[in-house]
């Protein structure tokens, strides 16, 4: 097929059927056939399109959902530029982490996976479910991951894990924490404790609802792939063992810490 009819349908799928006329908010390969043949004027079989799309290397996926930032783009992008710029200024004496909480459920998110023809794969799940959730900061400066656990996100949680940072930064000057706006990151017990003891502590608050910001976020994202979506465990105590063995294995032991709160 000529690359410019490549090129001009992978320019449709940037975009959605509603720009084409049609009510239905997602593409289905009748809808791209109508649209091409009006377009590019070339009329396709489903086959044809079927192929077509599988050339692009388009999948069939779930849409993420965002939130908008409220802030102007121009405050939005000081906040992020100073923040890349204390952490390209980063070293043994100002440290900088990103910080951020992981919900981890006995009752497994269901996610894809490859399943054979006629066969749909189970998830058994406890059905009572129960929670735990990791505080953690990431160092990319030496790739380091601290984080402590507990059995509520609220602020002493967070507080605790800064009360780790000091013991394991000690020699730092400062630490520069980047976390996101969630209250207990700004609540009054945690400003309380950084009142009293957390003078080598800066916390640097990115814009909201800018998570790609947010360097830990990967890590996350690799621990529920990895470990807690569609898992078999039957009790939370299983399932933590599966998280810290994870963990300590994507961050070695010279460069790991694992401080259970």
């Amino acid at each position: 097929m000529d690359e410019d009819v490549v090129d001009r349908v992978r320019l449709i799928l940037t975009g959605r059927p509603s720009a084409h006329g049609f009510t239905r908010p997602t593409w289905t390969l009748e809808i791209l056939r109508q649209v091409i043949a009006g377009v590019v004027g070339v009329l396709l079989s489903i086959t044809h399109v079927w192929r077509l799309v599988k050339r692009l290397g388009a999948r069939w996926g779930r849409p993420r959902p965002i939130v908008a930032c409220p802030w102007k783009a121009r405050r939005r992008q000081r906040r992020i530029g100073a923040i890349q710029r204390r952490v390209a200024a980063a070293s043994d004496q100002q440290v900088v982490v990103y910080g951020d909480e992981v919900d981890l459920h006995l009752n497994p998110t269901i996610g894809p996976d490859w399943m054979l023809p006629g066969i749909q794969r189970l998830v058994l799940t406890p059905g009572n479910n129960e929670k735990r959730y990791l505080a953690g900061a990431y160092e990319p400066l030496h790739d380091r991951l601290v984080y402590v656990e507990g059995d509520r996100k609220a602020s002493w949680l967070f507080v605790q894990l800064l009360r780790v940072l000091l013991e394991v930064y000690d020699r730092a000057q400062t630490i520069h924490v980047i976390v996101d706006n969630f209250i207990i990151h700004k609540s009054r017990v945690t400003r309380a404790w950084l009142a009293e003891f957390g003078g080598r502590i800066q916390l640097h608050f990115l814009p909201p609802y800018c998570p790609n910001e947010n360097r830990i976020e990967r890590i996350w994202l690799d621990l529920h792939a990895n470990v807690t979506r569609n898992h078999q465990q039957r009790t939370i105590e299983a399932l933590l063992i599966h998280v810290h063995a994870y963990l300590a294995d994507r961050f070695d032991a010279r460069r790991q810490a694992l401080l259970v709160a």
